[in-house]
């Protein structure tokens, strides 16, 4: 998650059941978020291990499938409410009901004028979604890759991640009360789900047209192991520069990480793809530099904020990625620009290039700037060539330790097929002037899978034709069932028991 973190430390294979606080001890935000996150694995663990990979209750599960094909206008799916589990993920399709106005004759006899007529009833919005307006997948007809595929049959699936979210996103989160000079306080984990298609030739099946429902069932969990598998690993260490000597004393001398500060370094997969197509970008604050957007206009964009210090704000020559929540739920990377012009009384900057005509141009998706930290005129690294940019970010060069800045190195393994969104976290600290990352017993730093992001499959329907789909969802009924009657020899022992207590009673002496 992009969050100011000071680093993550859960670990499933340590087996922790809760973090327990000391008394006269420093409270850190490692701790708590660790205590949320086994209390999050522990729940969605014993879910996936009662409903099994994805399904929903009989009462309401969630997420059924109508297709609608339509000659004149786009093909369409209708998704309803309910609930569904994936991988012991809570995903709700329910959809929020309109909240209820005031319903003040005065005042709306005070504000009409004369001769107008009444204004009409509000619509009452629908109570299921449809492929185009679902909440968090931002499908766009004007995209061809975005309809309905075509050729028949198709799979519709869902698919579930989570991503963070700040106050740049979500205002609410913001407690006024601060002020607006104060920094937000904590970040939220939200879970996304989408309804998308797959084409059925993904599945390789022999007989499409003639599949039943458990040999698709097979078939999609076969390619969604495969989809979800992590293809690529990185490793991490800090190595003193070879100029170390020449830079201030500000660190122990014999330090491998050189920064002046702790920081939680991100490097993360920009352009996915093969080592030749992939690229990387990477930030010492976890990506968490951002700056709410105000207004675009053509390449200078007006920020709510420039930043409270020199370490948080924004300077000619950073490169910035412009999001907003709709970019951030496609998970598809558009160019990094570069800061080309800082107007510090307009809270303007200008950047290299005018962003793409799909992004930070609707107020209600927030869109904001998020801070990279490598540079574009990158010094020689120390054992190869000149680093080089494309579309802003660094590209991916395997078998080789890459230099990111004061000692800190990463090394991506050979052979990797790298996504969009992969990333890795790099604690480095000042006080041991290393990196955090795991080693063997000959200090040789591990390669790791990718961090996030994890991403979970459940098929939903097939659609074979026309009007006609297969449901592929699971559905379970409540644990809990009617006590059974007593048996005859339990009613027995009750009625002696009974007929002793009243002959007891019976015998006692009166007073």
């Amino acid at each position: 998650m992009h969050a100011d973190l000071s680093r993550l430390t859960f670990r499933p294979d340590r087996r922790y059941s809760a973090v327990v606080a000391q008394q006269g001890r420093v409270q850190l935000d490692a701790d708590a978020n660790e205590q949320t996150a086994i209390q999050l694995h522990q729940g969605r663990t014993l879910a996936a291990d009662l409903i099994g990979q994805h399904g929903g209750p009989s009462a309401d599960a969630g997420f059924h499938i109508t297709f609608k094909g339509g000659s004149r206008d786009l093909d369409d799916l209708i998704i309803e409410g309910g609930r569904y589990y994936v991988d012991g993920i809570l995903c709700d399709a329910t959809r929020s009901l309109p909240g209820v106005p005031v319903d003040d004759e005065e005042t709306d006899g005070a504000t009409a004028k004369e001769g107008e007529a009444d204004a009409p009833e509000p619509a009452e919005p629908p109570a299921t979604w449809t492929y185009w307006d679902q909440p968090d997948a931002y499908r766009d007809p004007e995209r061809p890759g975005d309809r309905l595929p075509e050729q028949r049959p198709f799979l519709v699936c869902l698919k579930v991640w989570e991503r963070s979210v700040t106050a740049a996103e979500d205002p609410a989160l913001r407690e006024v009360a601060l002020g607006s000079a104060m920094p937000d306080t904590a970040a939220r984990v939200k879970v996304v789900w989408q309804v998308l298609p797959l084409e059925g030739s993904a599945l390789e099946l022999e007989n499409p047209e003639g599949a039943n429902k458990d040999q698709v069932g097979k078939a999609f969990e076969a390619w969604a192991r495969k989809a979800s598998a992590p293809g690529s690993r990185l490793a991490a260490r800090g190595e003193r520069p070879e100029h170390a000597d020449e830079d201030p004393c500000l660190v122990r001398p014999d330090a491998r990480y050189r920064g002046p500060e702790n920081q939680l370094y991100r490097v993360e997969i920009h352009d996915g793809g093969t080592a030749k197509e992939a690229t990387f970008k990477w930030s010492r604050e976890n990506g968490s530099v951002v700056f709410p957007v105000d207004e675009l206009d053509g390449t200078w964009v007006e920020l709510a904020s420039l930043g409270g210090d020199d370490k948080l704000d924004l300077g000619v020559g950073d490169l910035v990625e412009f999001v907003d929540t709709a970019y951030t739920s496609r998970g598809e990377p558009l160019p990094l620009l570069r800061v080309e012009e800082v107007d510090l009384p307009g809270r303007r900057v200008r950047l290299s290039g005018e962003p793409e005509p799909g992004v930070g141009r609707r107020p209600e998706l927030r869109p904001f700037l998020r801070r990279w930290d490598h540079l574009e005129s990158a010094r020689r690294p120390r054992k190869g060539a000149a680093a080089r940019l494309k579309h802003g970010a660094l590209k991916v060069e395997e078998g080789r330790w890459l230099p990111l800045e004061d000692g800190v190195e990463v090394y991506f393994a050979p052979d990797g097929a790298y996504r969009s969104g992969d990333h890795w976290l790099i604690p480095a600290r000042t006080a041991t002037g290393t990196v955090e990352w795991p080693v063997n017993a000959a200090r040789t730093p591990l390669l790791q899978a990718p961090a996030g992001i994890q991403v979970h499959y459940a098929p939903l329907a097939w659609v074979t034709a026309e009007q006609a789909e297969l449901d592929l969802r699971m559905v379970f009924g409540p644990l809990a069932t009617p006590a059974p009657a007593a048996d005859a020899q339990a009613l027995a022992a009750e009625a002696a028991a009974d007929a002793e207590t009243r002959a007891g009673k019976g015998a006692e002496p009166e007073a």
